[in-house]
């Protein structure tokens, strides 16, 4: 929906669009603009500032209390920063002056449905992975990053159906969460998840741990015993750090995986099962495979469907999501209300490269929270409860952020080729942008989507703002040539 008082404008859009395969419709006043939102079923408006009747502002505000939450971009020949700042805090996606040009409305308007299609499917397959969970809220699998969309996706595909799972990661990085969600989500929801940590039993108890014994199978086997398996008839299985179980089990695993049956240690009769099986592992199994540690045809059974967790690392834009889970969870649980991390303090949580992934950033909010009564916690606090974090931060472990700002601002000042005067504020600004949009797109190897998103910032925003920069470098190039 088109809406501006400019006949002209409404036309051009119109056309544009309708070239591109979309229905429009149109308004001229803030009325009407609130008449057709709450009659249409629109995708996206796309709002001028300047109405006849009211202003785009007050417009915007009662287009979101009727409800309506697609997408908003608001155009203006007003390109003030207060107008941009206002409409920006109540959610618009973009903010678009006049004159503009046609193809970057076309380009934006397109991202906008496409996210918020996304955001909806995002919002639809985490209420599917809940539904049938069983499990508290903090238990939940807590990302929104395109590489965790992706892991949703392919739950939400592969649940249903019966086929094993491989999910590899690095340690820490949320891999039982994984199974609980296929398992909840599955037709075997309501029946055992029974979960096995190889790495965790010693190597001769093991076979008599996963499959069970009869009475007098070995000295001290006084009665029969149940295994593992037999726990998950009818439900899961879930096999954790399946790389370090030996290959003699391997064999014997491969061939229940094939018959549906097994023998107990002492048995003559074999046991059925229907189970599904998930592994998971932090090993390199297609080395194992190489190094012939582990068997090929085993591997090729397990990893039907094959589902990689990404390490925090390379998911930064998850990390605030997960603090303000983990922060949520456990001032709920240690009972002293909310609790709250300032900026600094979070980004100095996002700088640190995490080797222990969600499970150490679970435990280092934890550590803080339990050590702390503050309800603000702040860089000092954090650093007191998790030194180790220094070490990781940008700013020497000897001075604060705070302090390096004042430092960086004072030989601004003081500088031969930037001396005081109007404009400090803006130029100062530009300077710390620039290393800032750097580092963060160093982080995100160039992927602008993802830099947007660590940023706060629209990508249409970060572009502009790339672009400015690069104008200002040839600016800065060309004075320094003048003065040579």
């Amino acid at each position: 929906m088109v809406v501006d008082d400019e006949e002209s404008i409404r036309l051009v859009l119109g056309k544009l669009f309708e070239k591109s395969g979309y229905a429009v419709g149109y308004a001229e006043t803030g009325e009407k603009a609130l008449e057709e939102a709450s009659q249409r079923d629109a995708s996206l408006i796309i709002l001028d500032l300047n109405l006849p009747d009211s202003n785009g502002i007050e417009v915007f505000k009662e287009i979101r209390a009727l409800g309506v939450d697609i997408p908003v971009i608001v155009i203006t020949a007003q390109n003030t920063m207060k107008n941009a700042i206002e409409v920006m805090k109540l959610g618009a996606y973009d903010y678009i002056a006049k004159p503009f040009d046609l193809d970057e409305v076309r380009i934006t308007v397109e991202r906008a449905i496409e996210n918020y299609a996304n955001s909806k499917k995002l919002e639809i397959l985490r209420t599917q992975l809940r539904a049938y969970s069983g499990t508290e809220t903090s238990q939940r699998i807590v990302g929104k990053s395109p590489s965790m969309l992706k892991i949703y996706k392919t739950i939400g595909r592969i649940a249903e159906k019966d086929f094993s799972v491989l999910i590899t990661g690095e340690s820490g990085t949320g891999k039982e969460l994984i199974t609980k969600a296929i398992h909840n989500n599955s037709r075997r929801r309501g029946k055992p998840l029974v979960a096995v940590n190889i790495a965790a039993i010693p190597k001769d108890l093991l076979e008599s741990e996963l499959f069970g014994y009869e009475k007098g199978a070995f000295t001290g086997a006084s009665v029969s015993k149940s295994g593992r398996f037999e726990e998950a008839n009818t439900g899961t299985l879930h096999l954790d750090e399946i790389g370090e179980m030996p290959l003699e089990l391997q064999t014997k695993l491969l061939r229940i995986l094939e018959e549906s049956s097994f023998y107990r240690l002492g048995a003559e009769k074999p046991i059925e099962v229907d189970i599904r099986l998930i592994a998971s592992t932090n090993k390199d199994l297609e080395k194992a495979v190489h190094n012939g540690r582990f068997r090929r045809d085993l591997y090729y059974r397990i990893n039907a469907i094959a589902i990689v967790v990404p390490p925090l690392r390379e998911r930064k834009e998850d990390i605030n999501l997960l603090i303000e889970h983990f922060t949520d969870k456990y001032s709920s649980e240690l009972g002293e209300g909310e609790r709250f991390l300032t900026d600094d303090a979070k980004m100095l949580l996002v700088s640190y490269d995490w080797p222990g992934n969600v499970r150490e950033l679970e435990n280092t909010i934890k550590r803080v929270l339990a050590l702390s009564s503050d309800t603000t916690i702040t860089n000092d606090i954090l650093l007191d409860a998790a030194p180790y974090l220094a070490t990781h931060s940008k700013a020497s472990t000897d001075e604060s952020f705070d302090s390096v700002i004042k430092l960086t601002l004072k030989d601004f000042m003081t500088s031969d080729d930037q001396p005081p005067g109007q404009g400090v504020y803006e130029r100062f600004i530009k300077r710390v942008e620039k290393p800032l949009i750097e580092e963060v797109l160093e982080i995100t190897k160039g992927n602008k989507k993802k830099a947007a998103l660590l940023l706060g910032i629209n990508r249409n925003t970060l572009s502009k703002k790339i672009e400015e920069l690069k104008a200002l470098d040839v600016e800065h190039s060309r004075a320094e040539g003048e003065d040579k």
